[in-house]
């Protein structure tokens, strides 16, 4: 399955050379108070940039994550090969870490089944305009049962956008189907229930600057955070 996925990357960046007038490329990076990923608290002060290309509803993006404020924050580079058909989304994601895994060294090209930091893990999702659904489940990398068995941890999220007051806002809601380290849950569990608003400060005409503001609160862990951020782009 690793193999499959690095030949479909080169695959997604050869079509797209193929066609260089319809490649459409996003770049950026947002700056946030503290990381939150599905109601877990993976880190303070971070800066998170990312680059992706598209070509007729495929997609290759690369996201990353470095602690700003906390030099023991781990740093974190995420693959997304991605394909889009009408409200349909699927995608695998090769997530890396440069710690708390596998490999100590936190070596980016060790790829053992037994000793990597990488986790693989694939998505597929539909959405229907006025709300959104989406299935993640790892099939391979870092993620392990306690008897040393592929534990195949899952998580499901509903997220529902609507406006109000010229604000654009997002209410999510996610669950971990069985029990998994990976989220720290026992058996089924909310784990991710969040409300995020977002808006466009106007610097000048031709500038503005996207800022955001998250509640999130986590039932199974108890834990509640509450994340700005700001986003930088061309």
């Amino acid at each position: 399955m690793r193999k499959m996925f690095f030949m479909a990357m080169l695959c997604a960046v050869g079509m797209g050379a193929a066609a260089q007038d319809e490649i459409e490329t996003t770049m950026g990076a947002d700056v946030v108070s503290n990381y939150v990923w599905r109601g877990q608290d993976l880190g303070s002060v971070s800066l998170q940039p990312m680059l992706g290309v598209g070509w007729r509803g495929l997609s290759l993006a690369a996201w990353g994550n470095v602690g700003l404020s906390d030099p023991d924050d781990a740093k974190e580079i995420d693959l997304t090969l991605g394909y889009t058909l009408g409200g349909l989304n699927i995608g695998i994601t090769d997530y890396w870490v440069s710690k708390d895994g596998l490999d100590p060294q936190g070596r980016y090209f060790k790829y053992d089944a037994h000793g990597t930091n990488h986790v693989f893990e694939a998505n597929i999702g539909y959405d229907f305009g006025f709300a959104s659904l989406q299935w993640f489940t790892n099939f391979s990398g870092n993620d392990y049962k306690d008897d040393g068995k592929r534990a195949y941890s899952s998580y499901v999220e509903a997220s529902v956008p609507f406006k109000l007051a010229t604000v654009d806002w997002t209410a999510t809601a996610g669950a971990v189907p069985a029990a998994t380290d990976y989220y720290g849950a026992t058996g089924f569990a909310v784990t991710n229930l969040s409300l995020k608003a977002a808006k466009d400060i106007k610097v000048t005409d031709a500038f503005s600057i996207p800022v955001f503001a998250q509640f999130v609160g986590n039932p199974c862990s108890q834990k509640a955070y509450l994340v700005f951020g700001l986003t930088l782009q061309p």
